[in-house]
């Protein structure tokens, strides 16, 4: 039998106290008393992530080591170990018994009797409960704390300053880094004064080979402008000026969503929190001048650009490099499509500069708004395409036919059980044997009740892509009409729709489609995150 351990805690403190290790003890001593041998490889852990997120390492692992079928047992102490939320508790421990791999709370074993049931719902109730609770007050706590002045909004000081290691959060403890400092002045006075480009700024940061704020070899764009816009240089510190969002575009369609991506906006100022002052850098004067270029540059920016029209704007990637492409106008009067690395990246990314071909603009075009028209004149390409990428069609009899070698084996295992208490009964069988016995059986027949729910599942889900397949073919009738008369705005709202992506590698194309399967799709905004495609 393949046993594996699972141990999590939710701070960094915890870990650093050896809080799992004290669960990973107790944990190798059940299955020592129980006759298992628990090998390291399969000993998993979370050693400061929250039981909140499924965005935890170790959980990766034991759940892609459960659905290799590798583990026939996984032990662990609590259910709150596994997962804060109810539903997260009960989505992994189904999924896992899914893949025939048994779930056992050392604290709050679980069984089939359902009052077992109901009180592992009670407590992960009050387990979710209590999280929440100690969240608010906490945030309550901290802006109460901001608003006195005595705790710093942030934990990693500012380019410029240096906190008291002895005081990392207390405002008073803010000191300047004169090396810094004078980097900052620096820049202010060149961007300002001179009228240097943010582009140039960082390649003048190269030069002087100065790291970035977090110590990286290479500065982007995007830092410094945070940095010629921070308000802390003027000499205060305010809380509550940024606010995050989770992420509404992906940054490659070829990567996914990493863990904590998102976006950091601005909140309104009436909204910021004074905590305390601070030795400042530059004065006020300078400061508004840098925000007036600033705002300046957001307008004559090349993306408010309205003379040259792209009908791929925003959906052209690299096949080579995997970066996002930009339309360019050359002096010629040709339009071609560039790998960012041409472009922009060279200045953060010296010498990284992609070998992909410029690709022809109008040429491009004419492929994919063909290519589109094909799609939506063949609707069945999509309920085949849709059913491929929701794991194949199964047909009905044979749907049954896994259902009804189910029931054999679930028949099959109950008579097992009956047989071995008759042996018990009979004396042939000792006490122990026949638990340990009975609990294998026991746990193989809930395995069998998992692979069930799966097939359930399924069956589920083969309706919902009929469901849909018929959707995007009414879609498809309402839309494909007039499309040979669409001027340039009706073909760029239909390609931002339906179109995700179009991957270019050298002469290959591949256009990744989209079809909306709601009641108004026409009026949905693929500019936002559409999880379906991850």
């Amino acid at each position: 039998m393949q046993v594996a351990a699972y141990a999590r805690v939710s701070t960094q403190r915890q870990a650093q106290a050896q809080t799992t290790e004290q669960q990973l003890d107790r944990l190798r001593a059940h299955a020592e008393a129980q006759g298992w041998v628990l090998a390291p490889e399969h000993v998993f852990r979370d050693d400061g992530h929250s039981g909140a997120s499924l965005r935890r390492p170790g959980l990766d692992r034991l759940r892609d080591a459960a659905a290799s079928a590798r583990l026939d047992r996984v032990l662990i102490t609590a259910p709150d170990r596994l997962a804060r939320n109810y539903v997260h508790q009960v989505l992994l421990v189904e999924e896992l018994q899914k893949h025939g791999a048994m779930v056992d709370f050392l604290d709050r074993p679980m069984s089939r009797d359902p009052h077992d049931q109901l009180l592992l719902q009670i407590r992960g109730a009050v387990a979710e409960y209590e999280r929440s609770l100690i969240t608010e007050r906490m945030r309550r706590g901290r802006l109460r704390k901001l608003q006195a002045g005595t705790l710093l909004p942030w934990s990693r000081p500012p380019y410029g300053y240096r906190l008291d290691p002895e005081r990392p959060r207390d405002p008073s403890g803010v000191r300047l880094d004169e090396t810094e400092a004078a980097v900052i002045r620096d820049l202010f006075a060149r961007f300002t004064d001179e009228g240097t480009p943010v582009t140039a700024l960082v390649q003048h940061l190269h030069r002087l080979d100065i790291p970035s704020p977090r110590g990286h070899r290479r500065w982007c764009t995007t830092v410094l402008r945070s940095v010629l816009s921070n308000p802390v240089y003027l000499g205060q510190v305010f809380a509550n000026r940024l606010r995050r969002h989770p992420a509404e575009q992906r940054r490659s369609a070829l990567l996914p969503i990493g863990c904590g991506q998102g976006s950091a906006r601005l909140t309104d100022p009436a909204e910021w929190i004074a905590v305390a002052p601070v030795p400042a850098i530059v004065s006020q004067e300078q400061f508004d001048r840098a925000q007036e270029r600033l705002s300046y540059n957001r307008r004559m920016a090349r993306r408010n650009n309205r003379v040259h029209q792209y009908l791929l704007r925003g959906l052209v990637s690299c096949g080579r490099c995997r970066r996002g492409c930009t339309g360019r106008h050359m002096p010629k009067g040709y339009d071609y499509y560039l790998c960012r690395t041409k472009t922009q990246l060279p200045v953060m990314m010296p010498g990284e500069r992609c070998a992909a071909r410029y690709i022809p603009a109008q040429p491009l075009e004419e492929l994919v708004w063909r290519d589109l028209c094909e799609v939506l004149a063949a609707p069945e390409m999509i309920a085949h395409a849709m059913q491929r990428a929701r794991g194949g069609h199964w047909l009905p009899q044979e749907l049954q036919a896994r259902r009804a070698n189910l029931r054999r084996g679930r028949v099959a295992l109950g008579q097992q059980i009956e047989r071995l208490t008759e042996a018990y009964m009979a004396g042939v069988v000792p006490l122990a044997e026949y638990e340990r016995r009975r609990r294998d059986t026991e746990a193989r027949l809930l395995a069998l009740d998992g692979q069930e729910r799966g097939l359930l599942q399924d069956a589920d889900r083969q309706g919902e892509t009929a469901r849909l397949a018929a959707q995007a073919e009414m879609f498809c009738q309402r839309v494909r009409q007039g499309l040979e008369q669409a001027d340039f705005d009706r073909k760029r709202e239909l390609l931002e729709l339906l179109v995700d992506r179009v991957i270019v590698t050298d002469g290959d194309v591949q256009i990744r489609y989209v079809i909306p399967t709601g009641p108004d799709g026409e009026r949905e905004s693929f500019c936002r995150l559409r999880t379906d495609y991850l």
